[in-house]
């Protein structure tokens, strides 16, 4: 009977092992898995919550009036990849799901929102440059020239970070901005 309970009990600890990373009381923004990519700390420094300010353009080319956003960020899949979450004043919530794929050198980036449901996910993919990360999908301007929609993430730091959402053309000459977020950390 003993032998038993103990075989129970260690099939038991090593069946939880796999759960080591995730969100936790003490880690309620889940940890990096030692075993994943080191790519991983890339979002180090946004995982947590921080209050943010979002300004799109608007169809005639100005700037909307602010939005606030809660943005989340953790990591999933037992340390081996980041989610992230923002809730926004407007109604207009949205996600991604972020993996690094050692095959290819590079981030994917799953987006998906409250407001436009959909079977595939757009992606974006890229990687951390310097101190930014900076990803691409592909993307026509409205005038049929072909380009990118570019996300980077810049001035990375404990106190928060910023976000630009621009589309640009292939040779990266022609850079329009459309989107903008800056961030303030709230937890950690």
């Amino acid at each position: 009977m003993k032998k038993v309970t103990l075989l129970l009990l260690l099939a038991s600890i090593s069946s939880f092992a796999q759960y080591n990373y995730n969100a936790s009381k003490e880690f309620p923004y889940g940890k990096a898995n030692p075993e994943a990519p080191q790519q991983i700390k890339d979002y180090q420094l946004m995982i947590g919550t921080c209050n943010c300010t979002s300004v799109s353009r608007n169809p005639d080319g100005t700037w909307a009036e602010p939005v606030d956003i809660t943005w989340t960020w953790k990591y999933i899949l037992n340390g081996m990849a980041v989610q992230d979450e923002t809730l926004k004043a407007d109604g207009a919530h949205s996600g991604s799901i972020r993996q690094y794929i050692v095959d290819s050198s590079r981030w994917y980036v799953h987006w998906y929102s409250s407001k436009t449901p959909s079977t595939t996910f757009p992606v974006w993919e890229g990687n951390k440059k310097d101190d930014k990360i900076v990803l691409y999908r592909e993307q026509k301007a409205p005038n049929g020239m072909d380009g990118y929609y570019r996300l980077t993430f810049y001035d990375m730091n404990n106190t928060g970070y910023k976000w630009v959402g621009e589309w640009t053309d292939k040779q990266e000459k022609i850079i329009y901005p459309t989107w903008k977020i800056n961030c303030v950390r709230q937890k950690m």
